[in-house]
């Protein structure tokens, strides 16, 4: 089992590791971490973005609350356990490269340590968005034609 440095020594009883496939599957950084996104289960709002290694995604597995493990601190936490703002465990998925986790939640009060519901309130930088009617598909059989359906050159 791998821990981020400086991190808290492996399980020594099996019983209370993370399941072998699971943690054969995950792509960690050189910290031994995964990133972990939450949303909201209900509303699919996104609320923070903290961060895993073994022993913390198997707490959140097993218990039915959020664990998660503080690069700073160097310690696990789980949201709620000081400002009763918890994150009660709906689902988990693991994406399809292996290193970023999805936690679906309910959670209780605000997500982020400012007192917002989530970390990603009134921070939007600015970026040119594009339409999908303004881009036709590449490879689409339109690709290339005008808007009377002629081919463009």
């Amino acid at each position: 089992m791998s821990s981020p440095q400086s991190g808290p020594p492996p399980a020594a009883d099996p019983a209370l590791r993370l399941d072998p496939d699971v943690a054969a599957a995950l792509k960690r950084d050189d910290a031994g971490l995964v990133a972990a996104i939450v949303q909201q289960y209900d509303t699919l709002e996104v609320l923070m973005l903290g961060w895993m290694d073994e022993e913390a995604l198997r707490r959140t597995l097993t218990t039915g609350r959020v664990t998660f493990y503080s690069r700073s601190r160097r310690e696990y936490w789980r949201k709620g356990d000081t400002s009763g703002h918890t994150q009660w465990v709906k689902s988990v998925s693991l994406d399809c490269d292996g290193d970023a986790l999805l936690v679906a939640v309910d959670q209780v009060g605000a997500a982020c340590h400012t007192g917002t519901r989530t970390c990603f309130d009134g921070r939007e930088l600015d970026a040119v968005t594009g339409n999908r009617d303004d881009t036709v598909a590449a490879g689409s059989s339109a690709a290339g034609s005008s808007a009377d359906g002629s081919k463009e050159g």
